[in-house]
């Protein structure tokens, strides 16, 4: 479908979304278009989709992917946690829909010169939006180690986390770590040859806690999800696809807290708080992809979608 970035769970969204001729939809995570394009199709150019992203290479391969229905898409460069007024500033106030698909492209991750891949030698950079100052090597060369520290652990959920940003430091005061490369080497020095034996790579963990880091992601989801409920309508419904633990866990605790925000003891016969709940679960368990979906796919593995429809 979409050689910059091939969209997982398709079928699954469309189904949830439930996308009308004529419907207002946000794509908060636009991609390479894979899931705008299924959208474009069934809103049939009486409609509006809304397509954000903070990278220009998105951006533009999503402008060439959905140029057939360019009279009916909106292409905005910006953070999703800020859509509300994104999409006010166009003259909109409500939608139908949204959808946040969490996490790294797939283009982000081969593109070996965005840094954001410990399969590939590049300089540490992993913006998703290459204006913005920070980078991958500033937190790695500048940050202290008991912040490196919690950064790979709360992040990364990497139980050696002591131990590679104890190293880190260490190399770093010998000279600048300015490569994938470079980090990789101290991560499987830090990590007990036993320990990397087993399981994914070895650096897996500490490099997603890095790019969490650099992209603020999940205050960018908390805030986010706030802002894709405001946007919608009554009756619309927020479609979230995460790929590791953190997001999943953040999606699910927002969801719950807004179908059952009430904050009274458990043993108060009578609600007294006057928390209304703001939307119902549609998904009670999360949608994955099918095994023929993961054969082809294998980044859809991890892919768990989260539904709920405002009230």
């Amino acid at each position: 479908m979409n050689d910059y970035h091939k969209p997982v769970l398709v079928e699954e969204v469309m189904q949830y979304m439930r996308c009308r001729k004529g419907g207002i939809y946000i794509d908060g995570t636009i991609g390479g278009g894979g899931h705008a394009l299924e959208i474009c199709r069934r809103i049939d150019g009486d409609g509006l989709l809304i397509g954000i992203d903070r990278d220009d290479e998105a951006l533009a391969h999503a402008a060439e992917m959905l140029k057939e229905y360019s009279g009916c898409v909106r292409l905005i460069k910006g953070d999703f946690r800020y859509m509300k007024a994104m999409i006010n500033d166009i003259g909109v106030n409500e939608v139908d829909g949204v959808l946040l698909d969490l996490g790294v492209s797939s283009h982000q991750l081969d593109d070996a010169g965005r840094g954001f891949s410990y399969n590939a030698e590049a300089a540490l950079d992993m913006r998703m939006d290459k204006q913005q100052l920070l980078t991958a090597r500033d937190v790695v060369n500048t940050y202290d180690e008991k912040r490196l520290y919690e950064i790979i652990k709360d992040y990364g959920e990497e139980r050696w986390a002591k131990r590679i940003a104890s190293f880190i430091v260490k190399e770093r005061q010998r000279y600048p770590i300015e490569t994938t490369d470079q980090l990789v080497e101290v991560i499987k020095r830090a990590i007990p040859a036993a320990a990397r034996r087993e399981g994914p790579h070895p650096a897996r963990r500490t490099f997603q806690a890095i790019r969490i880091e650099v992209n603020d992601e999940l205050n960018s989801i908390k805030d986010g999800l706030i802002q894709a409920m405001d946007c919608l309508k009554p009756g619309g419904r927020l479609c979230v696809i995460s790929f590791h633990s953190l997001e999943d866990r953040l999606v699910k605790d927002t969801f719950r807290r807004w179908q059952n925000p009430c904050t009274c003891p458990p043993d108060t016969p009578v609600c007294v708080c006057g928390n209304k709940p703001v939307a119902a679960i549609v998904t009670k368990k999360p949608v994955t992809a099918s095994p023929d979906e993961v054969e082809s796919n294998p980044r859809a593995r991890s892919a768990k979608l989260r539904v709920c429809e405002k009230l």
